[in-house]
């Protein structure tokens, strides 16, 4: 049976109240959105879909279901944030593919571009093993916090620099599991921008 119940409009996640910013209903159709522009351009193909753990599991999974074409997963881990609010600016790769892509139309999943270094490295990681097509897929995107600029075909949502938390996006590991996007309530928190 379905769940009909809808996202709360404020959550408490590490002693800190969010808001709601992103609602399900609106997540969802923008990731059908996608899903159809994606399968219109592979069409023919078959793509393989690189997601980046853990944030992007939700959104890939979603994605992958609005995809009417074959396409295949594989997963790469990396690490730029830790348990912080705030990216290291340092990405290390945690867990490499498993899939050859030479040759092959690689889209990269990933859950938020913020800095842009992340995608940045993984662009050049994964170009360097020469496959037919790279491209990418993003959730949210921080144009305000970019520190490169990089390469992005498929935008769900471009966002003010916020904290966002849920549909994947954590904070200290917690949260991923909320069926929408929140952002830090400032005025609960007296936290401001550009912490994530």
């Amino acid at each position: 049976m379905p769940n009909t119940q809808t996202a709360p409009a404020y959550v408490t996640c590490q002693e800190e109240r969010f808001r709601l910013y992103i609602d399900e209903a609106r997540l969802q159709a923008r990731v059908q959105e996608l899903g159809a522009e994606i399968s219109a351009t592979y069409a023919g193909k078959r793509p393989i879909l690189v997601g980046v753990l853990n944030g992007a599991f939700i959104f890939l999974a979603d994605l992958m279901r609005s995809i009417t074409v074959d396409c295949e997963v594989d997963f790469l881990k990396l690490s730029s944030y830790g348990d912080r609010k705030v990216s290291s600016g340092n990405v290390e790769e945690l867990k490499s593919l498993d899939a050859q892509i030479q040759g092959r139309h690689v889209l990269i999943v990933e859950d938020i571009v913020d800095t842009g270094l992340s995608m940045q490295y993984m662009m050049s990681r994964l170009a360097a093993a020469k496959p037919a097509s790279l491209a990418s897929a993003v959730l949210l995107h921080k144009p305000d916090a970019a520190k490169v600029e990089v390469q992005l075909d498929y935008v769900a949502f471009s966002i003010p620099n916020l904290f966002v938390l849920g549909y994947g996006l954590d904070y200290g590991q917690l949260g991923r599991n909320l069926p929408a996007v929140y952002i830090l309530d400032e005025s609960a928190s007296g936290l401001g921008e550009g912490d994530q």
